[in-house]
C-alpha cells in the first residue's frame, strides 16, 4: 500500500460533536493515526444524535464525521485515565480539543505546560467565539450572529439557516488546514504560542461570508436576502421546467448569448440592454419572466441538454438519495475521501480500542486490521 501523505503522524482527538471530529476525520482520512478520547459511560455527544441509527445501533450522525479512528473512553477525574492521556500527548505530534477555556487545565490537562515539555506538539483549540470566550459554539446560534441567516431564504420570508450545519464543517476544514500548515512549518514554530492553533466558528463564518462581505463593504449597504437567485449575476436562480425544477447558472456575457439562444429566446440574445451582466442587472424582472416563461415549457432534461451542448453550468435539483445513488458513498463510512486519503478504519463503538490503547499506546495501530478497498 502507498504511504498517504500523513502516514506517522499522531492526532490526539478530545473533541467532540462536529467541527473537531471533521477536523480529525480529514486528518485520519490523509493517513494521521487519530486515537478519539471519549468521556466514559456516553462518549461523543453524538453518539445519541438519532435516529436514525445504523443496524449495529451507532448513530448516523456520528458515523457520518468518525472514520479512521480508534477509540479510547476516559475519565480525566481517574488517575489512571488521566496518565494515560498525558502518556499519550508526550508522543503525539497534535492534539484537537474544543473544550471551553480553563476545563481540560483544570483536569490537569495543560496545554501550555504540556507544549513547553514537548516542541514538536501542536495544540489546535476550536471554539465558538474566540479563545477568551466562555459561550459554547453551536452552528445554529453562530449562523444567527454572523450573518448568514440574514441572507439565506424568500426575500419575503423570514431568515433560514443552511441544510447542514456548514459553520461547524467549514471550521473543522479550517482547522484542519491551520494543523496541515503547522505540520508543514513545525521546524520554524520555536515558541509554544507558536505552537497554539484558534479555530472559530465565528471567524470561519465571517470568512465564508467572501463576496457577500465584501459587497457591503464596498456599497455600503446592508445585504439582503435573493432566495435561489443571484446579488451579482442575472440569470443565476432556480427556475421550474415542465417536470422538475433545475437550476440555471450564468456567470459570463458569453454563456448568456448562447444560453439565450438555447432557450429559443433570440431577441433577448440580441438586445443592447441585456448584452452585459450590469445591463440585465438592471432588468433583471424582465430576463428572469422571459427565461422562466420558456424553461417551463419543457421538460428539465430537455433543457439541461440543450445547455449543456453550448458550454452553459445547469443542473438538475436532486435529492439527496438521488445526489449519492452513484456516488460509491457507503451507509456505515460515507462519502470516500478525496485526493490522498483513504478509509482504513470504520467509525468505531465506544471504547473499542481502549484495551489495546492501554497495553500499547499508539502501537495500537498496529494490531487494528485495515478494511478493505471499497465501500464498507
Amino acid at each position: 500500500m502507498t504511504p498517504l501523505p500523513l502516514s506517522g503522524i499522531r492526532i490526539l482527538d478530545l473533541s467532540r460533536v462536529l467541527a473537531g471530529p471533521h477536523c480529525s476525520m480529514t486528518l485520519g482520512d490523509l493517513g494521521a493515526q487519530v486515537i478519539k478520547v471519549e468521556r466514559r459511560g456516553a462518549g461523543d455527544d453524538t453518539r445519541g444524535w438519532g435516529p436514525p441509527f445504523a443496524p449495529d445501533g451507532q448513530s448516523a450522525y456520528f458515523l457520518s464525521t468518525n472514520r479512521n479512528k480508534l477509540s479510547l473512553a476516559a475519565d480525566f477525574r481517574s488517575p489512571a485515565d488521566l496518565a494515560l492521556v498525558l502518556e499519550l500527548i508526550a508522543t503525539a505530534d497534535v492534539v484537537i480539543e474544543n473544550f471551553l477555556p480553563g476545563v481540560l487545565s483544570r483536569s490537569g490537562i495543560d496545554a501550555d505546560l504540556l507544549l513547553s515539555q514537548n516542541s514538536r506538539l501542536l495544540w489546535c483549540t476550536i471554539s465558538g467565539f474566540g479563545p477568551e470566550s466562555q459561550r459554547p459554539g453551536y452552528d445554529f446560534v453562530v449562523q444567527a450572529e454572523c450573518g448568514w441567516m440574514a441572507i439565506t431564504g424568500e426575500p419575503d420570508g423570514p431568515p433560514l439557516k443552511a441544510g447542514v450545519a456548514l459553520v461547524d464543517l467549514m471550521a473543522g476544514k479550517d482547522a484542519a488546514i491551520a494543523v496541515l500548515g503547522a505540520l508543514a512549518g513545525r521546524d520554524h514554530l520555536h515558541t509554544v504560542a507558536d505552537r497554539r492553533l484558534h479555530v472559530a466558528l465565528r471567524d470561519s463564518a465571517l470568512a465564508a461570508l467572501a463576496n457577500v462581505a465584501q459587497n457591503a463593504l464596498v456599497s455600503g449597504h446592508e445585504a439582503v436576502r435573493w432566495g435561489n437567485a443571484h446579488a451579482n449575476l442575472v440569470p443565476y436562480q432556480l427556475l421550474m421546467a415542465a417536470d422538475r425544477p433545475l437550476v440555471l447558472a450564468v456567470g459570463t456575457d458569453a454563456q448568456w448569448r448562447v444560453a439565450a439562444h438555447a432557450l429559443g429566446l433570440a431577441a433577448l440574445a440580441a438586445d443592447p440592454a441585456l448584452a452585459t451582466n450590469a445591463g440585465r442587472l438592471a432588468h433583471r424582472a424582465r430576463v428572469v419572466e422571459a427565461v422562466s416563461a420558456a424553461v417551463a415549457q419543457q421538460p428539465a432534461a430537455a433543457w439541461i441538454a440543450a445547455l449543456e451542448r453550448v458550454g452553459v453550468p445547469c443542473g438538475l435539483v436532486r435529492g439527496v438519495q438521488e445526489a449519492l445513488r452513484d456516488s460509491g458513498a457507503s451507509p456505515h463510512t460515507g462519502v470516500s475521501p478525496q485526493g490522498h486519503g483513504s478509509v482504513r478504519y470504520a467509525p468505531p463503538f465506544l471504547d473499542a480500542h481502549g484495551e489495546l490503547i492501554r497495553t500499547f499506546q499508539w502501537s495500537a495501530f498496529d494490531h487494528v486490521p485495515i478494511l478493505p478497498a471499497g465501500p464498507v
